[in-house]
């Protein structure tokens, strides 16, 4: 009894050391220990980042303030809008501290221009059919370090994505049964780049990493629209990807100049809640919306400052709806 008893602590306690090693990523495991703390940092800070650029692109309601059916062809609404998360990134040239501090801590705003165009009328707003488009500008200006592919889709120094998608009703509502639609979006960030490697060991960044971005949303969205006053709540899930996602450091302090290249194709999925509100303005809507993103524990090798990359995230937007 007594062995099996020891049996039993060991394995747990040899579990519980194992733990951290098995959430590294393996392909970090370099000779050189900052070699292999910029390598985890850096995959990190590209998984933490991951949602939340997917959110930004994304936001909750795909036409914010409403989610009836526009009535069939020939309706047409056009939404200008800016979304908002608050965001945490890494400085890419602390990777080696334990804890590694953050070069920006604040919201990152993506302006968007979308669009709804009515295809199907349906009965009483069942089945009714509306085609959704989107484009989204992410400025990265804001955070330093931050900057866009020189061969991916931009505007000056700004990604510019694209999204399209289709809306379904369910109810038409008749207050107090509210009209009730599902919807899914297909959304794409171009290829971005955060970081700048030094030309050696010891200089510049410890990291860089490029990614694009993919965003599915689902949504199923519930509103009820009175005299003024457009109100609209909603569930959804998200899934992001990326692939080739490439992450770049110097592995070896007495080779200057000599860079390893780490390739991962990460993906995460978070659900979304959110509430909207409408104001008429004559032939303008003035929108908005506050939402929230769930957290995951993903088990991170990294201790970062000012940031928890398992809570989740508020967000928000705020736009201009013009529609006939």
């Amino acid at each position: 009894m007594y062995h099996i008893k020891m049996s039993t602590t060991a394995t747990i306690v040899l579990a519980a050391l194992a733990a951290p090693l098995a959430a590294q990523e393996p392909q970090c495991a370099m000779p050189d220990p900052n070699a292999t703390a910029a390598c985890n940092t850096a995959v990190d800070a590209m998984r933490a980042f991951h949602p939340l650029a997917g959110m930004i692109v994304s936001g909750g309601n795909p036409v914010l303030g409403t989610s009836g059916s526009l009535g069939g062809i020939g309706h047409l609404t056009i939404t200008a809008r800016v979304n908002a998360i608050k965001a945490s990134l890494p400085n890419p040239d602390s990777a080696s501290q334990s804890r590694v501090p953050s070069s920006f801590h604040g919201a990152i705003p993506a302006p968007l221009v979308e669009a709804a165009l009515g295809l199907v009328r349906g009965r009483g707003g069942f089945l009714s059919v509306d085609a959704l488009g989107s484009a989204v500008v992410l400025p990265t200006s804001r955070v330093s370090g931050l900057s866009v592919d020189s061969n991916a889709a931009h505007i000056g120094g700004a990604a510019l994505g694209i999204g399209y998608g289709a809306r379904v009703g369910i109810l038409g509502g008749t207050f107090p049964i509210p009209a009730l639609s599902v919807s899914w979006m297909h959304r794409t960030l171009p290829r971005i780049q955060y970081g700048n490697l030094g030309p050696a060991f010891g200089t510049g960044d410890q990291f860089e990493f490029s990614m694009d971005l993919k965003a599915d949303n689902y949504r199923a969205v519930a509103s009820w629209k009175f005299v003024l006053v457009d109100l609209a709540a909603g569930l959804g899930v998200d899934h992001y990807s990326s692939s080739a996602t490439s992450i770049s450091f110097h592995d070896n302090p007495l080779s200057p100049g000599n860079v390893r290249t780490v390739v991962i194709n990460p993906s995460s999925t978070r659900e979304v809640a959110f509430v909207n509100g409408g104001l008429s303005l004559a032939a303008l809507k003035l929108v908005a919306e506050l939402g929230f993103q769930t957290g995951k524990d993903q088990h991170f090798t990294t201790n970062f400052s000012n940031f928890d990359p398992k809570a989740g995230h508020v967000f928000g937007g705020v736009g201009l709806r013009f529609g006939f």
